[in-house]
């Protein structure tokens, strides 16, 4: 019924799930039942190309945007492959950031593209590298997670992001802009979007209710220019079946409306914040680790002579996992002296017994 799939005996710190006790299940029943007084009928008809009105209006006001800059999408997964197939496609090149998140790389190889890394270093993907790379080449589109990033937790740095932008608006190059994990933010305040600092110009932003809310929603929008909103909400499917995910897009605006939103969000950021200092506190017991910002991941650097592949087997064996460093590059080549663990899934006391499963595991990889 669900994707997690749980097995017996393992606390695992590979999903990137909310934890499900903080999934707001009766407050969204409210706004379920709120949405059909006040929409009745409507509610349960062919919603409006871009997404209901009510939704568009209260996600203009929260992000902000101008509402003819939104599409309602079904996640952030579904904006990705809407847009990369608008805008690339066989000959193309699609270039994405190294590491990032893994699920996207099939996501873009389906437009018939070549996925390829962008030049990226410890501070994420370098301008000046990118824009060497550019010369002479159809790139239509890079993709990155700027902020509290999948899977390192890091934010690009505010120079990096101006340049990117600039090299955008200079080259034709789209940067695809995932913002999912903004709102997921512990400490002052998330860096300007690279959509704020564009002002709409050379870059599409992706957002997701599946982080915030919960990703059985299957809700999301993108953020771009009119002229792309436009493409996207005269597509064949979208004219054939009317906006997507009508009906939970207009219990979303509700629960918005309603404060509900605010409420939930302040919530599980305390409940993440919580998790968080506790992986962290565990993991430094067995190797070093530093609190991410935002998001929901820690990325290890491994005792030298530990390849994440060799630690994975015995980890298991001794009742944890994770997710292992080369998965997060789009050639499978780099990252295997580092791991990915995630602390949104797990209450504190889980964390920190699946960490202590983890560091049983390091002597007796290391010592091989």
């Amino acid at each position: 019924m669900i994707q997690f799939e749980h097995r017996p005996g393992i606390l695992d710190l590979s999903w990137g799930h909310p934890r499900p006790g903080l999934l707001p299940v009766e407050e969204w029943a409210r706004a379920s039942a709120a949405a059909s007084r006040e929409f009745g009928w409507r509610q349960l008809t062919y919603g409006y190309a871009t997404g209901p009105a009510p939704l568009l209006e209260w996600l203009a006001a929260h992000l902000p945007s101008a509402t003819d800059q939104l599409f309602v999408t079904a996640g952030a997964s579904h904006g990705m492959a809407l847009v990369a197939s608008l805008l690339a496609g066989p000959g193309d090149v699609i270039l994405v950031d190294s590491p990032t998140y893994y699920l996207a790389f099939q996501i873009f190889a389906d437009t018939g593209a070549t996925v390829l890394r962008a030049p990226a270093d410890e501070d994420g993907v370098d301008p000046d590298a990118l824009a060497a790379m550019l010369e002479g080449r159809r790139v239509p589109l890079l993709y990155l997670v700027p902020t509290f990033a999948n899977p390192t937790g890091r934010s690009l740095p505010p120079d990096r992001r101006r340049a990117l932008v600039a090299l955008a608006q200079r080259t034709g190059l789209t940067l695809l802009e995932d913002d999912t994990y903004r709102e997921l933010c512990y400490e002052g305040d998330a860096p300007p979007s690279l959509w704020q600092l564009s002002g709409g110009d050379g870059v599409v932003r992706l957002g997701s209710f599946a982080k915030t809310v919960a990703p059985g929603l299957r809700l999301g929008w993108i953020n771009a220019d009119p002229a792309l909103i436009t493409r996207l909400a005269t597509l064949g499917y979208v004219h054939s079946g009317g906006g997507v995910n009508h009906s939970v897009a207009t219990t979303m605006s509700c629960f918005g409306a309603s404060g509900a939103y605010q409420r939930h969000i302040a919530a599980v950021r305390a409940e993440y914040r919580a998790q968080r200092d506790a992986l962290v506190s565990a993991v430094r017991a067995y190797l070093p680790a530093s609190a991410p910002g935002g998001g929901w991941f820690l990325w290890l650097p491994l005792p030298p002579g530990v390849s994440a592949t060799g630690l994975l087997a015995e980890a298991e064996r001794r009742g944890t996992s994770f997710v292992p460093g080369p998965r997060f590059y789009v050639d499978g080549v780099g990252g295997d002296d580092r791991i990915r663990l995630s602390f949104s899934h797990l209450a504190p006391a889980d964390l920190a017994e699946a960490t202590d499963r983890l560091g049983a595991a390091l002597p007796s990889v290391a010592a091989d």
